[in-house]
């Protein structure tokens, strides 16, 4: 069973949202201010697991962090405990890729009233609002960067992203509209889940595998640290830079993205 009274307590929700698209807005908002994006468990060799039970201990019980496939488990299991009609999708990243890769994020498609919209609480790169599946719909997120839904012939719908790039993608920077991920509406099951989370936490050529990853949502910008670089953004400004002390690393990740690790896992993180 879900525990609804802890999930809401972990995401610092007071109230219990209504199923409609405030309440939809309001908990993905709370989830991604309150549940860190992170991938220490693959840097540390133990492995991800995205059924309920785990992800809920990790993500709420322990109050740790975790990727997309851990992330939109939980927010999907939130929403059918609040009466959303909700399914999981596949996505491709594109997001500092020039070449088209597997089918490695996944999202909600949330129906209310009879409309679709898409809800994300796992992309750890940007943070997007709900949008309604419209081609054209768009959407500014709190830290000034504009969200944008397009069909596209290829991929079915593309989400866009135009603002200041304080991604963990190395590659991400730029102006303009920039291709963040691609997506279509066929079903998706949970063998799908399990393949696409199996190769983004073992395959050398995922990101995952190579990089330390956290990111954060901040009330007005996103906050990120990739292996030693940190880089913050908000409404006052950015700053960046890179950690050279183990000690301030772990600072950082415990103040910042409340991630708390011993001297031991820092060093198995081998990043000094």
């Amino acid at each position: 069973m879900f525990d609804l009274t802890a999930y809401l307590a972990r995401i610092d929700l007071p109230e219990t949202p209504v199923a409609d698209v405030d309440g939809l807005a309001a908990l993905q908002r709370a989830h991604r201010l309150a549940i860190p994006f992170e991938n220490l468990d693959v840097k540390l060799g133990r492995g991800v697991a995205i059924d309920s039970a785990s992800v809920f201990d990790k993500l709420v019980t322990r109050r740790r962090g975790g990727y997309c496939f851990e992330q939109n488990r939980l927010l999907l299991d939130a929403l059918a405990a609040l009466g959303f009609a909700a399914r999981p999708l596949l996505a491709r990243v594109w997001l500092g890729m020039t070449e088209p890769q597997p089918l490695t994020h996944t999202l909600s498609l949330v129906t209310i009233a009879g409309s679709d919209w898409i809800a994300d609480a796992g992309f750890g790169g940007s943070y997007a609002p709900i949008l309604p599946l419209v081609d054209g719909a768009e959407a500014e997120a709190p830290d000034g960067s504009r969200h944008r839904l397009e069909q596209n012939d290829d991929y079915g719908w593309m989400l866009l992203r135009e603002g200041v790039a304080v991604s963990t993608v190395p590659g991400a920077a730029g102006t303009g509209w920039q291709q963040q991920y691609s997506f279509d509406l066929r079903a998706v099951y949970d063998g799908d889940l399990e393949t696409g989370n199996w190769w983004t936490s073992t395959s050398p050529d995922s990101r995952f595998t190579q990089l330390t990853i956290a990111s954060i949502v901040l009330p007005f910008g996103f906050a990120t640290l990739a292996d030693r670089n940190y880089r913050r953004h908000s409404s006052e400004g950015t700053t960046s830079g890179e950690i050279t002390d183990p000690r301030v690393y772990r600072i950082r990740m415990s103040l910042m993205f409340g991630i708390d690790l011993s001297t031991e896992e820092i060093a198995e993180l081998a990043l000094f």
